[in-house]
């Protein structure tokens, strides 16, 4: 599963990196014939990359929730769970420590 999402992310990234480079060509090309100004061609460059940042910040999330999900499937314990259990292991040997 993870490979599938790895794979998915790399052809996804190939086509971001491809758009880009073909929009940046196409937006070179209306600065040359005037049809947009440098600023207006700064700007959907801009748009393009943010929104890029966001695409993937959701595909992070989604990616994570997905990966605790498959980790809970499999009866893995996450850091939250052994942090947990750290604190209780703590926990204990004050009160073992306070007995004694």
């Amino acid at each position: 599963m993870a490979d599938t999402l790895k794979k998915g992310f790399l052809l996804g990234l190939g086509a971001a990196v491809s758009g880009k480079e073909k929009l940046e060509s196409k937006l070179s090309e209306l600065v040359e014939k005037n049809e947009l100004t440098t600023e207006q061609a700064r700007t959907v460059m801009n748009n393009f990359i943010e929104k890029g940042e966001m695409k993937k910040d959701e595909w992070s999330a989604k990616q994570y929730e997905q990966t605790q999900e498959m980790a809970k499937d499999l009866g893995l314990a996450t850091k939250e769970d052994i942090n947990e259990i750290r604190a209780r292991i703590t926990e204990l040997e004050a009160k073992l420590e306070e007995d004694n």
